[in-house]
This record gives C-alpha cells, sequence and structure tokens, in this order.
C-alpha cells in the first residue's frame, strides 16, 4: 500500500506507461480489498482464540473503532485556507466526510463486534456474517441510489458516485473475511487452514471468472472476484514457514500507524503539500522505488518507536506464578 500510493504519486508518465507498471497497477487492485478482508478476518480469530468472551471484548473494538474513524476523517482535514475559500457549503462538507478504508473498517467492525455479542452459537453467527457478506454487495446498486437523497456525509459513507470507500460494497470485504475465519476457527492454523483457504479462495477465483466481468463500483461480481484473490493470498500466508510469518508479525502489529503517517507524507495534510506537491510525477521508476521503500522503512520505525515506549509507559501488570502441589517449596499445611 505503502509503494503503490508513492509510485501513484511520484511516477512520471513514461514510466507509469511501462508494460510491467500497467501489470503492476492491475495487481495493486487487490490492496485495499485485502485490507479490509485481513481485518475482518483477525476481529474473528481474535474473538475465538482470546480468553475473553465477545461481550467482553466489545468494548475494546468499540473503541478501536471510535479511533479509526476519527482518524479517518481527521486525515481528511483540509486545513483553514480551504475551509474559508470553500466556506461551510456541500463543497466542504464532501471533503471533510470524504469515506476512506480507516472509516469503512471502523464502521464494520462495529457491526461485527455487535454481531458477535448477540449472535449466540456457532451456526447462529455463520448464518448473520453470511448474510452481511452477501447481502452487502448485492444491496449496493439500491443503497447508492436511495442514497442521492440524502446529505452528503451519508452519501459518502453509504455509496455515491467518486466516493473512495463506502460501505456497500467495501463493507462486504470485511463480513467475507469475519465469515471465513468463523468457518475455518476450528481448524488447526498453518496448514490446514491454508489448504482450506486456497480451495475456497480458487473456489470463488474460479467461479468469479466465469461469470461476466463487471467492473463498475457496485459490482458484486468484483466483490467476489478480489475476495477470491484475497483468500488465495492468506491460504499462501499460512503455509509460509513460521519463522517468516514471525518476521511478518512486527510490520503487521504496526500497520495502522504505518498507514496513518505514510498518508500526509505522500498526499499532506491541513494545506500543506505532501511528495505529490512537493516532486509530483517526474520520477523514473527506480528512484520512485527507492522513495516508497525509505518511507516504509521511517514509517515503520517511527511507529515501532512509539510501541515499545508505550510499552515501557504502561504499568506493571502482577500475576501469580504457578506452582504445582506435590512442590518440595510447599509445606504440608500450605499444600492442602
Amino acid at each position: 500500500m505503502v509503494l503503490g500510493h508513492t509510485l501513484d504519486a511520484l511516477l512520471s508518465p513514461v514510466a507509469r506507461a511501462e508494460p510491467w507498471v500497467q501489470r503492476y497497477w492491475e495487481l495493486r487492485g487487490i490492496t485495499a480489498p485485502l485490507f479490509l478482508l485481513v481485518s475482518g478476518w483477525a476481529v474473528v480469530m481474535a474473538a475465538s482464540t482470546g480468553r475473553q468472551a465477545a461481550s467482553e471484548l466489545f468494548g475494546r473494538r468499540v473503541r478501536r473503532a471510535l479511533l479509526l474513524l476519527f482518524l479517518g476523517y481527521a486525515m481528511h482535514w483540509p486545513g483553514w485556507d480551504t475551509v474559508k475559500t470553500l466556506g461551510w457549503g456541500e463543497a466542504l462538507r464532501e471533503r471533510l466526510f470524504a469515506f476512506d478504508a480507516l472509516q469503512s473498517i471502523g464502521a464494520s467492525l462495529l457491526v461485527g463486534a455487535a454481531v458477535l455479542v448477540l449472535a449466540k452459537g456457532t451456526w447462529t453467527r455463520a448464518v448473520a456474517l453470511c448474510v452481511l457478506a452477501v447481502s452487502v454487495p448485492l444491496a449496493s446498486p439500491w443503497v447508492w441510489s436511495e442514497a442521492a437523497r440524502l446529505p452528503v456525509e451519508l452519501r459518502q459513507a453509504l455509496g455515491t458516485p467518486g466516493a473512495r470507500f463506502p460501505l456497500f460494497p467495501w463493507a462486504g470485504f470485511f463480513f467475507a473475511g469475519a465469515l471465513a475465519a468463523h468457518l475455518l476457527r476450528v481448524l488447526k492454523p498453518g496448514g490446514p487452514q491454508g489448504l482450506a483457504l486456497l480451495v475456497l479462495g480458487g473456489g470463488l477465483w474460479v467461479l468469479s471468472t466465469r461469470l461476466p466481468a463487471d467492473w463498475s463500483p457496485t459490482s458484486a461480481w468484483l466483490v467476489a472476484f478480489r475476495v477470491g484473490q484475497g483468500l488465495l493470498v492468506l491460504g499462501v500466508i499460512n503455509l509460509a514457514p513460521l519463522w517468516l510469518n514471525r518476521l511478518l508479525a512486527s510490520p503487521g502489529r504496526t500497520s495502522l500507524w504505518v498507514y496513518v503517517l505514510h498518508l500526509p507524507v505522500v498526499y499532506g495534510l491541513g494545506g500543506t503539500p505532501g511528495l505529490a506537491g512537493r516532486v509530483g510525477p517526474t520520477l523514473a521508476l527506480g528512484p520512485a522505488l527507492l522513495v516508497g521503500l525509505a518511507l516504509l522503512a521511517v514509517c515503520f520505525a517511527v511507529a515501532r518507536l512509539a510501541l515499545v515506549l508505550r510499552r515501557k509507559r504502561a504499568p506493571a501488570t502482577w500475576s501469580a506464578r504457578p506452582v504445582s502441589f506435590g512442590s518440595p517449596v510447599l509445606r504440608t499445611s500450605q499444600r492442602v
């Protein structure tokens, strides 16, 4: 995602026209769907493998969702000069309330957390997640037509021409990932889950390729096509060696803050121009790649440092050390 945004902002028209760069641009279409798919997968996996029940995790999920919504909207602040120029009209509100990937994940997380609490039982949750995963993409054309009468804030969230990541159909990726995680959590991580994901993703991908292609923004076919590709990626990751997964775990924990840090650098924030405004589409492929890799490394280092400092500032928690009842450390009375 960082490399994609950087190349989009810095590549010159000549470099962008290279044939294999165009192929990368086609592959790049999976980045955002995979982002939401993995988010849904992680929510269900955390709820099923953690010691806390879904009701106990609900408060944490709500706080996380509100943080995502706040960060998503804050990153669209155009600056006071733009506010004074546009005035408080629909043009300004359209920029302020643009619905991006973070808001889409945050709103989907609120709904998903509520489903995990309200739906009791394995099959009830499976049915609820399946209904959401299927109905959201299918209902997108109708929702877009009905949302045309609503205020611009709701149009941006639900779906309108030009919207970036509206809930319809983008929430379908989140709930598809949550459904896959819920169905496959009975299998062991690694090989069993990886093979099941490859079979499920491959079947969905093959099925979608046999249907008429529809690349419109409200297309249910496009959601199924990208979900199939995303499940294949998850399957490959599950089959990867354990050392590679451990290596990727550290960047994964900082992915939210890497995302938040790199966007203002690339596109600017609050009227301050970023690389897109200062450098623009002028670089060849090699220099643009170096800038993207350097930006990724710096953002990861900053996010990692903040995570380490936060852990050091966190109050120490006391936990009892388990001792065997047959341990000689305990006297006879203590054993009783």
